[in-house]
């Protein structure tokens, strides 16, 4: 009797429960639950364990792919069957590849063709040598690969598939690792950028190429595969952009986008890439002319990208990853042959792009040690080499084996750019050593300078406002650097804040973004003012970004650097705190910093809006101890009280006798001078004195001053602790108490510490005055706000 083979059956979606007997992981729904669980914790984990490296969470994808499949744990054929059976692939595929459709096209939706066209003639020329030499290199490659392990494969799809595997650079990656090594807005990083934008748009063109060559074979069916995607995208470009763009009008600034516009173009997406399939160029290439189509000025892409990034980057992504790795299998490079082919790839990628960047750079009059940065950054892999290689497989160009080389040649070429460039790239540029890093000096008449650092929009109006009862209208002038903190994260519209930084300078700044009006509120002072505001920007990870505050107060000769407290305050009066990393940001701040710092606590200093100069009415105090923090604050609460709109209160708690005889003549000394002051002003400066010692006396006569805009007071005064238990220690005894809700919902409040040389600093701060640290440029206003800048 003959026996016949059964398929087995197809799963359904949901299982009746472990209860009733029924596995769970037999049925699909359960099953890609725990894969996508899987997935994401560990590829989640990796990250964090690679992250003192510096690497990009792709690396981290990939290696946790790989893990995942038959080169590590999928070697236990129980682990395989129960987690990543055979009939649960077709799933996890098509959510891996719904995930990646979407991806592309928020890829599309960054790329800004406008700045693409606007390419420097150096930036376009290191572009295509970064990518001629490696292509050819990678055609040379396949030669030798046809003639050893890819016996048989089909001559022109090979040939091209490699060539475009050795020439791709990861755009989004590469923004990555120019962030985390403070190069982003650094003219080698504008330049990398540039490069990788134009790479980015001819790997896609030689993809879809590779993919029309990779067909059943004939001619004939390349050439109407060909013929067709151009139809498809000139049919993109004449009937769907108008489309768009009519959609984009109609969704206008400060108000919501339609829910129906926001559907149809992800319906659209799906139609795109149903099409492109249909014709046989895959399709990622539909949802990737849409995005690219999309109009990028306005808040309908903001919205749709806001809408679909963290859903499709952080749960759906990782699947692709996963489902690359599982077609990965290191096991099948053996012997000394494979491994010499693998050794020849890595040297061939490296080598033509490396060489082909470095020779182009030399040619622009790139300096060597720069002209080699670039090459070890342009031969950066990442997604769309994945995708390559998996299209490639998918179509029976590549075998497992050369696969598993060119996944193991992507991971190691990337993961090697960091500490590489890290070792042989130093900028060029020195901070200046400098005098004045107080506001208490002795040239009164000297320029102060501040850093104001701020996060968003709510910070403007009190950074605003400080900045103008600062300006010490009779005596010194005052420059400001209005620092904007931004975080560079993994999620796709981190890229986009990037080509609005090479843009324009100022990510923020940009006359049809949401934040349009800070440009107004800043311009507007700065005419009205005799202030010198010029915006910065660092975009980088909250972990790091205190490095970048320190490195551009020493740049910019700060006196001080105003710092925003990690805790808004709510409609109901109560501080809310933003995040722990902005928590550790101002503590490690205070720790490194190479000036004074003052923390500024936001309780609506002038309301929500700027306050114009001739309605300036703040009562200010200043709550004075004693020590070199307090007579920083009092120092900076003279300089308040120059305003005419300003009435200043000293507060002095008459000290006890005490053993340190010097710092009690200075506190003497400093009080004596703004007595002096107060003496021959209009009545607007007042001094007044109390003898309490202990925390009651202290906290009555601090409450019988009355409701007042601002307290000034030093961080480490000799007093005692007014509160209890504080969970902000950098704020001290007095300012706990200070922001506290016990004490007011109103007044807000700058807790001062003043820079000691003296000081145990650690290694931050002079490592970066000694060293080459990279410069952050700045832009001024009259620039941000042309037409020019806004466009070159």
């Amino acid at each position: 009797m003959a026996t016949s083979s059964v398929c087995p059956a197809p799963m359904t979606a949901t299982s009746n429960g472990s209860w009733d007997g029924d596995n769970p992981l037999h049925h699909s729904l359960p099953l890609i639950i725990l894969q996508i669980c899987l997935v994401l914790v560990v590829t989640r984990s990796l990250a964090f364990l690679l992250r003192p490296l510096r690497q990009p969470r792709v690396v981290a994808e990939i290696i946790g792919g790989i893990l995942l499949g038959p080169s590590a744990l999928g070697r236990s054929k129980r682990f395989t069957d129960n987690v990543f059976p055979k009939q649960g692939m077709t799933v996890l595929d098509t959510l891996a590849n719904i995930g990646l459709l979407f991806f592309l096209f928020l890829v599309g939706l960054e790329l800004d063709l406008r700045s693409i066209r606007r390419t420097g003639k150096g930036a376009l020329a290191i572009a295509i040598a970064g990518i001629t030499l490696p292509f050819v290199l990678g055609i040379g490659t396949s030669v030798v690969l046809r003639h050893t392990i890819v016996e048989g494969a089909r001559q022109g799809p090979f040939l091209v598939f490699m060539g475009v595997a050795l020439s791709i650079t990861a755009f989004p990656v590469l923004a990555r690792i120019l962030a985390e090594l403070r190069l982003l807005t650094t003219d080698l990083g504008r330049m990398a950028m540039s490069a990788a934008a134009v790479n980015d748009v001819v790997a896609w063109i030689l993809l879809a190429l590779a993919i029309a060559l990779s067909g059943s074979g004939s001619p004939l069916i390349s050439l109407w595969v060909l013929l067709t995607g151009i139809g498809f995208v000139a049919c993109v470009a004449i009937f769907l952009r108008p489309v768009l763009a009519w959609m984009a009008r109609r969704s206008l600034e400060g108000e919501p986008v339609k829910e129906s516009y926001v559907c149809a173009t992800l319906a659209i997406v799906l139609a795109a890439g149903f099409v492109t399939d249909a014709i046989g160029i895959h399709a990622l290439f539909g949802a990737f002319m849409v995005g690219v189509v999309v109009p990028k000025d306005g808040p309908f892409a903001a919205v749709i990208i806001e809408k679909v990034e963290d859903l499709v980057s952080g749960l759906f992504l990782p699947l692709y990853f996963v489902s690359s790795g599982l077609k990965t299998n290191v096991a099948t490079i053996r012997g000394a042959r494979s491994w010499g082919l693998l050794v020849l790839v890595i040297t061939n990628a490296c080598l033509g792009k490396i060489a082909g960047t470095v020779v182009a750079s030399l040619i622009v009059k790139i300096p060597i040690r720069e002209a080699f940065t670039l090459g070890f950054l342009m031969n950066t892999k990442g997604l769309v080499e994945l995708i390559v290689l998996n299209i490639g497989k998918d179509r029976k160009v590549l075998n497992d084996e050369t696969f598993a080389i060119m996944v193991l040649m992507a991971l190691f070429t990337t993961f090697i750019t960091t500490p590489i460039v890290m070792g042989i790239y130093k900028p060029a540029r020195r901070a200046a050593p400098y005098k004045h890093r107080t506001v208490e000096r002795s040239h009164v008449d000297s320029e102060l300078r501040v850093l104001a650092c701020f996060h968003g929009v709510r910070n403007i109006p009190t950074i605003i406002n400080l900045v103008e009862i600062s300006r010490g209208i009779r005596h010194r002038p005052l420059a400001v650097y209005a620092l904007h903190l931004m975080e560079l994260s993994e999620r796709s519209s981190a890229i986009s804040m990037v080509h609005k930084a090479r843009r324009n300078g100022l990510p923020f700044w940009n006359r049809r973004d949401n934040a349009g009006h800070m440009v107004v509120a800043f311009e507007a002072y700065q005419q009205l003012s005799a202030v010198n505001i010029r915006p910065m920007t660092a975009i980088y990870d909250l972990d790091t970004i205190h490095e970048d505050i320190v490195a551009s107060a020493l740049q910019k000769r700060a006196a001080l650097i105003l710092l925003p407290f990690h805790k808004m305050q709510q409609l109901d009066g109560t501080l809310e705190s933003v995040g722990h990393p902005y928590h550790l940001i101002n503590q490690r701040v205070l720790r490194h910093a190479p000036c004074s710092v003052a923390i500024v606590v936001d309780r609506g200093l002038g309301g929500t809006a700027q306050v114009s100069s001739s309605e300036v009415s703040y009562t200010v105090v200043v709550l004075f101890f004693g020590g070199p923090d307090d007579r920083e604050a009092l120092s900076y609460g003279g300089l308040m009280a120059e305003h005419p709109g300003i009435a200043l209160t000293v507060l002095r708690f008459l000290p006890a006798p005490v053993e340190n005889v010097d710092r009690s003549a200075e506190d003497e000394a400093c009080i004596s001078k703004f007595r002096s002051n107060s003496q021959s002003s209009d009545g607007s400066l007042t001094y007044e004195e109390s003898a309490a010692a202990d925390m009651a006396g202290i906290i009555a006569a601090i409450k019988n001053l009355g409701r007042r805009n601002l307290f000034l007071v030093g961080r480490s005064p000799p007093a005692v602790a007014l509160v209890e238990k504080s969970d902000c220690p950098e704020l001290g005894p007095v300012g706990s108490y200070l922001v506290s809700a016990e004490f007011s919902t109103t007044a807000s409040v700058l807790i001062i510490q003043r820079y000691d040389p003296s000081r145990e600093t650690s290694r931050l701060v002079e490592q970066v005055e000694a060293a080459e640290v990279a410069d952050m440029p700045d832009t001024p206003l009259a620039l941000v706000t042309s037409e020019r800048s806004l466009r070159a």
